[in-house]
């Protein structure tokens, strides 16, 4: 690949990472919630998420799985119906007035399941899984030796540059939680909101 399209592909990328999409939208919620801290462990996620998609690309299983209808709409029912799940755990956590703390830490098993969150919330999301069926092999020559490879490095760097673009947010955002959170019942309302933007993802992926 010739630095040309290299540049290319980055600038492209960094667009669509910054576009408002559900999970950058999300990771701005979740970081306004739980904190910086918080936000950059679902991002971690998120992009290990990134990566096994573009290895299903790589090997072709993404393709064989765009083919079959119902394997489709499996991976929109269960990837739905995760989202409706944390909908509904974050709802619950607002209805019983969850108040947030300062706090810097992060339990080591709350982060563990953070992190699992953001990947279950991309593996499970055929649309992320049909744009980089779309999107890398636009930036390589498949009749090339060594072409699958090249695809596995698109993602990965794709998967950096988005680590690094949420992670941006993730702070941003916990700076603003800082000053949010001098606002009485601020914290029953950022759940709710958290509630709210998960159902609205949930809904996004069953209906378009």
């Amino acid at each position: 690949m010739d630095s040309t399209t290299f540049a290319y592909f980055l600038t492209a990328s960094v667009l669509l990472t910054l576009a408002p999409g559900p999970d950058i939208l999300y990771l701005l919620t979740k970081s306004l919630s739980d904190g910086a801290k918080s936000g950059i462990i679902l991002a971690c996620g998120l992009v290990s998420g990134i990566v096994f998609h573009t290895t299903l690309v790589m090997v072709g299983v993404a393709a064989l799985i765009k083919s079959s209808a119902t394997a489709m709409l499996m991976l929109k029912i269960f990837g739905a119906a995760y989202l409706l799940f944390l909908a509904f755990g974050a709802f619950k956590a607002a209805r019983a007035g969850k108040k947030i703390s300062l706090g810097r830490s992060t339990a080591k098993d709350s982060a563990k399941a953070l992190y699992k969150r953001g990947i279950l919330m991309n593996v499970l999301n055929p649309k992320v899984l049909l744009f980089f069926l779309a999107f890398l092999p636009q930036f390589v020559d498949l009749s090339r030796d060594g072409a699958s490879l090249t695809i596995l490095f698109l993602g990965v760097v794709f998967a950096v540059q988005a680590l690094i673009i949420f992670s941006i947010v993730a702070v941003f955002a916990g700076r603003v939680r800082t000053l949010l959170l001098r606002k009485k019942n601020i914290g029953q309302r950022l759940n709710f909101a958290e509630a709210a933007v998960l159902a609205i993802i949930a809904l996004s992926l069953i209906l378009f």
